[in-house]
């Protein structure tokens, strides 16, 4: 009896360390007090159903917010264009395979059936992006929600990821930086629904979910080499020791096989391609730059503030420590192996959903909580119209304004037009080849010219025919130019809209007189 005030007195203690409540309950779930209930990152007085130990679904406000958010990207899913990527996409799906120079089959496969459902429409390609950013939406309420969050913080969480300007604008376009933090967000939600559980399927699901997001993009390897460090370190070592994790990890592992083999096979581009991706980071800032525009593309306010508050409150909590070394963790190596900001954005949402529980429950210093407040978010969203982040303003609005680098909307204007301008100038019988994987994809998908290009997946797709052929040439001639007889500017990509973009202005060239056969060629410019 006598060593229950001790007892006390380091969990006391304990509390003033980690910031916890001394009444917190343990882990197991063990009651510390009448009326209260553990629940999850906080102690809260909120009822949880005995049944199932959390709060009920906020159903409607969260599913008004996903509503609202769906709707938006629905109306300007169509409003300006095609983005270069979106066409690379289209081609790359034509040219199926289980890999490709610079990602893994999932979005070339998946732009493939949306063109094949509605052939040339950008806004049935976009669909899919919608639609998965709307269950992110959800996700982002019920990681809340398994974390111990009741009515206001899961509808903090939703609302913070709805008015994300990463989660927007990627999800307005068909991407790899679309789905891949979505996946991670479903991957983190089936991770604390463990933890509050301990139903071991859920992580089988977690592999299931990590096999599909390694058809995306190979990143979400980053996020387990730090989450498996971090339960080495601070536990819970228990889920090293289930099978279920291991059985999951085979799956993800099996269903990767087939796009490793492809890599092997072509001599590891996407190796090259993470050098060349660190290469192109100077112009993000570099290390310097990383961790300030991953965090503001979080949110302008709300989502950076509540993101960093998420991440403090995780490191202090026993049990879910380890996800937070693990957000951490994998911002610091995506940081200095050369990522891009983007690349964390899948940790946010398990960030938010702490933030939220924590000024939920009340436990949120006073001016952590007034960041999450129907004001601030109001001022986010019009804050995210003057960024630009959605196609909103009208095209108009972008003419005679300089080049302006992360500007993704003005890239979505003019490539019809700039098709056409290809096409006028192309003598009969031509073929066009593009120092842009970008350009040779606008005129494969939007012209019955065919197209060839050697920068990217295009490279790899195999050069043009050896016919001695006309060649019409989009780019800059630096590299091919020596192997012609005769260079000939013959016009310019012109989106017709005055507005400056990363293709406006790019020469268009006839190539003649082929000096050496294409596959020497290919072999020589070939690049990444």
């Amino acid at each position: 009896m006598r060593a229950w005030p001790t007892l006390r007195t380091l969990k006391i203690v304990r509390g003033l360390l980690w910031g916890e409540p001394a009444s917190v309950v343990s882990a197991t779930g063990a009651d510390r007090g009448p009326g209260v209930v553990d629940r999850g990152i906080m102690t809260t007085t909120a009822p949880a159903r005995a049944e199932t130990g959390v709060a009920p679904f906020a159903a409607r406000p969260v599913w008004l917010i996903a509503a609202a958010v769906g709707i938006v990207l629905t109306a300007v899913s169509g409003r300006y264009g095609w983005f270069g990527d979106e066409l690379y996409f289209v081609a790359a799906g034509h040219h199926l395979d289980w890999g490709y120079a610079d990602q893994p089959p999932m979005l070339p496969l998946l732009a493939l059936l949306m063109d094949t459902l509605a052939p040339g429409h950008v806004w049935a390609l976009r669909i899919p992006s919608t639609l998965a950013t709307v269950a992110a939406v959800v996700l982002a309420a019920l990681t809340a929600r398994e974390l111990g969050g009741a009515r206001k913080a899961q509808v903090i969480a939703a609302a913070t990821l709805a008015v994300s300007p990463g989660f927007l604008a990627n999800g307005h376009l068909l991407a790899t930086s679309t789905f891949d933090p979505i996946l991670w967000t479903l991957l983190t939600w089936l991770l604390v629904r463990w933890l509050r559980t301990r139903a071991d399927s859920l992580l089988v699901w977690a592999g299931v979910a990590t096999a599909f997001a390694l058809q995306v993009k190979f990143l979400v390897v980053g996020f387990w080499a730090v989450a498996l460090l971090a339960l080495l370190i601070c536990g819970p070592r228990e889920i090293l020791r289930r099978p279920a994790l291991w059985l999951g990890g085979a799956i993800a592992v099996v269903a990767t096989v087939p796009t490793l083999l492809w890599q092997a096979a072509n001599g590891w581009p996407q190796l090259e391609m993470g050098r060349v991706i660190a290469a192109e980071q100077v112009y993000a800032g570099g290390m310097l730059g990383f961790l300030p525009i991953g965090v503001f593309s979080a949110g302008l306010v709300v989502g950076s503030v509540l993101g960093i508050h998420g991440l403090g409150r995780l490191l202090r909590h026993p049990l879910y420590r380890w996800l937070g070394i693990t957000a951490l963790g994998t911002a610091v190596l995506f940081m200095v192996t050369g990522g891009r900001p983007y690349y964390i954005a899948g940790v946010f949402p398990l960030l938010w959903a702490a933030s939220a529980v924590a000024i939920e429950a009340g436990t949120a210093q006073r001016w952590w909580r007034w960041v999450a407040t129907w004001p601030m978010y109001a001022l986010t969203v019009v804050g995210l119209g003057f960024a630009n982040v959605l196609p909103i303003s009208p095209i108009a609005s972008h003419a005679d304004r300089p080049l302006a680098v992360g500007n993704f909307q003005r890239d979505e204007i003019g490539w019809p037009e700039m098709v056409a301008d290809v096409e006028r100038v192309a003598p009969p019988g031509a073929i066009v080849v593009g120092e842009s994987y970008w350009s040779s994809s606008a005129v494969e998908v939007l012209s019955e010219l065919p197209a060839y290009g050697y920068s990217r997946g295009p490279a790899y797709w195999g050069p043009p025919p050896e016919a001695d052929t006309p060649v019409v040439f989009v780019g800059d001639p630096a590299e091919i130019g020596r192997y012609f007889g005769e260079v000939r500017q013959v016009g310019v990509l012109d989106n017709d809209r005055r507005v400056a973009n990363l293709s406006q202005g790019t020469p268009i060239l006839l190539l003649e007189g082929r000096n050496a056969p294409w596959a020497e060629i290919w072999a020589e410019i070939r690049r990444l």
